[in-house]
């Protein structure tokens, strides 16, 4: 019927990354969805600080169905995600968490929506177990998309999510730095949809996203994939200098009507102030997209694997 291919982005997993293999290779073996399909997992250490790759070594030596993948240095969870899709054969890929967190056994409802006609299937959550700051960045991210990218207002995304082969393909076509998975998704198709389904409480450690990582993401996303902010800095601009043009005709008349009334050194420095610190904004937000177009001139690799690792090596 066909295979499916399940791409694991691992940081800091060493204690739960066995038990999310184990449950997808029993779903795997009892599901009536995913029965008749053939599977292969990716796990794709992202230069975790623990032992996650020893504990992924030893998994792909009692698994045939496994393979493992070391990055070389941190390059971030989307970049580990490419890493794992561009290894990946499958006719359908699936992406899920590391963690537990995301119900690997309900994986055949995202293969069913796969089934039913769409392209990519987000898995969407009722009750999200993530903590407060992890709540915030994931709403964020919604604005984000929304306003950048054109997401649609009901469609949810997460990290949890099936995609055809003809998606992950075109996903590959991007080589430059700074992958942005939504984005890549979003530029392949508008065919997605939701499906319902649980979220658990996770049970050791705690998130890997910083809000270092969270504003970097954002960055990815709307430097790689929108030029709408330079639009936004353009009408900004435009909008300032007008209203600078009309405040001098205001000063120019109220002085010519009463001469006496000074001209208000406050409030002008105060202005100058103000539109200095736009006009930083808007260059410094120009040299984030000159900078980032450098780097993939450069030939910035997305990602550089130190080690790869199936059951025929070991």
């Amino acid at each position: 019927m066909g295979k499916i291919s399940f791409v694991i982005p691992c940081y800091r997993s060493e204690h739960t990354i066995e038990a999310v293999v184990a449950e997808i290779t029993e779903t795997m073996r009892t599901s009536e969805v995913l029965a008749a399909y053939e599977y292969d997992i990716f796990l794709v250490n992202d230069c975790s600080p623990d032992n996650t790759y020893e504990v992924i070594k030893k998994i792909c030596k009692n698994n045939s169905n496994v393979r493992g993948i070391s990055l070389s240095r941190n390059f971030g969870q989307h970049a580990a995600l490419m890493a794992g899709l561009r290894k990946s054969d499958g006719d359908i890929v699936v992406c899920l968490d590391d963690d537990g967190q995301t119900p690997a056994d309900e994986a055949g409802k995202l293969i069913a929506g796969i089934e039913g006609g769409s392209d990519v299937v987000y898995a969407s959550y009722e009750n999200k177990r993530h903590n407060a700051f992890r709540n915030f960045g994931t709403w964020m991210n919604d604005i984000m998309t929304r306003v950048m990218l054109g997401k649609p207002r009901e469609l949810h995304l997460t990290s949890y999510f099936a995609a055809k082969r003809f998606v992950v393909d075109s996903m590959l076509e991007y080589e430059n730095s700074y992958p942005y998975i939504i984005g890549l998704v979003l530029r392949a198709t508008r065919n997605i949809t939701n499906v319902p389904v649980s979220h658990r409480s996770r049970e050791i450690g705690t998130s890997g996203y910083t809000m270092k990582k969270l504003l970097g993401l954002w960055f990815n996303g709307f430097t790689a994939f929108s030029i709408l902010p330079l639009r936004i800095a353009t009408v900004t601009g435009v909008t300032f200098a007008g209203a600078g043009f009309l405040y001098g005709i205001y000063t120019i008349v109220k002085k010519l009507v009463n001469p006496g009334v000074p001209l208000g050194f406050s409030s002008l420095m105060a202005a100058v102030v103000f539109i200095g610190g736009m006009l930083m904004i808007m260059l410094g937000l120009i040299g984030e997209y000159i900078g980032r177009i450098y780097i993939s001139i450069n030939n910035s690799p997305q990602y550089v694997i130190r080690e790869e690792t199936d059951s025929h090596w070991l």
